[in-house]
């Protein structure tokens, strides 16, 4: 028996250029006119996605994808934007099921108030399981040694490595962006991390027509980057589409700040003005931060965007990414970042 034939709405025939009458069935023994026979173009339906939901849908695949691949995947989860909306297509994408794969932040010790009370928030709203590497640890036993600067964030890396061999995660989901950074731009989807930790631009697998190649000897990982495609202004409008909640802080308030570099820094436990001029300079703004890091290294910018809607129109005027603008670690050099993540940065 041959097997059947499936009709698609590309192969079904296209309607008439001219009105006609749809074709009519009559009874032979009654000569009765029965209802017009409606042809298959008719009723086929065609359904496009927009930019967003093709986003989520790419995104929530990739997810599926590494979770059905590997053994022990994790999801970095800092409280910062791109973490909270991809913990929110992992939710999406195992739905009614739990996310069935820890979270892990690496905690500076320099972090904002507000957005560890939001991370833990999430946690317990969600039932998961979070891990925490702590930097201050390192620092405490000796591990590590604070940075003359006083930032944290390059000093994040060796307690990132550290939990993933401690806890044998082979693949690690990140919430990086292309648009945020060259060095970011060059990575794959899935990026293999070799068993140091440590990323090889030069060396990369291709990926074509969507296919992601996870294989990996022992003591290997991959990175996995679901966001890759997306910009910061499609985070935003994803944000304002599923009504995701953020900490306050991405919102315009008013804080206590002063000037360093081109950037202003809040006034904290972790950020102090360093000499006179920049004392000279403190005082109160309203600002909001475009992207969440170590206290003494994320700038705030001015802004009146009190809404999701007023984010909106601020970052689809703006020209410079969030990294490029507030955050002091990416400065360090020219190849900063690319340094950092050949050492196994996010």
């Amino acid at each position: 028996m041959s097997a059947p034939t499936t009709t698609t709405a590309a192969s079904l025939p296209t309607a008439p250029t001219t009105a006609t009458a749809p074709p009519t069935h009559t009874d032979e023994k009654s000569d009765a006119v029965t209802a017009p026979v409606a042809s298959p173009a008719d009723t086929a339906q065609t359904y496009r996605l927009t930019q967003l939901e093709s986003l989520e849908s790419e995104a929530i695949h990739i997810i599926r994808e590494v979770v059905a691949e590997f053994e022990r995947p994790v999801l970095l989860f800092s409280g910062g934007k791109d973490s909270v909306v991809m913990l929110h297509l992992a939710t999406k994408a195992f739905w009614p099921a739990p996310v069935p794969f820890p979270l892990l932040h690496v905690d500076t010790g320099h972090n904002f108030p507000e957005v560890l009370a939001y991370r833990d928030a999430t946690v317990a709203r969600l039932g998961a399981r979070l891990e925490v590497a702590s930097v201050q640890d390192y620092l405490d036993d000796g591990r590590l040694l604070e940075r003359a600067d006083g930032t944290r964030n390059p000093l994040q890396t060796q307690p990132l490595l550290d939990a993933i061999t401690g806890h044998k995660f082979d693949a690690v989901f990140g919430g990086g962006r292309r648009d945020e950074e060259k060095a970011r731009a060059k990575e794959r989807v899935i990026s293999l991390r070799d068993e140091f930790g440590q990323w090889d631009p030069r060396n990369q697998r291709p990926e074509l027509w969507n296919l992601y190649n996870g294989r990996h000897r022992p003591g290997e990982h991959v990175r996995a980057f679901p966001l890759s495609n997306w910009t910061e202004l499609d985070i935003w409008r994803y944000i304002a589409a599923e009504k995701i909640d953020l900490p306050s802080l991405y919102y315009a308030h008013e804080r206590e700040v002063f000037e360093r570099d081109g950037m202003l820094l809040a006034v904290g436990p972790y950020s102090q003005p360093r000499n006179d001029a920049e004392a000279a300079n403190v005082r109160t703004e309203t600002v909001r931060y475009r992207t969440v890091g170590d206290m003494s290294c994320t700038g705030a910018v001015e802004s009146d965007s009190y809404t999701v809607d007023d984010v909106i129109t601020e970052v689809a005027a703006t020209r410079i990414t969030e990294r490029g603008a507030t955050r002091a670690d990416d400065r360090i050099s020219e190849a900063a970042m690319e340094d950092r993540k050949k050492e196994g940065y996010f």
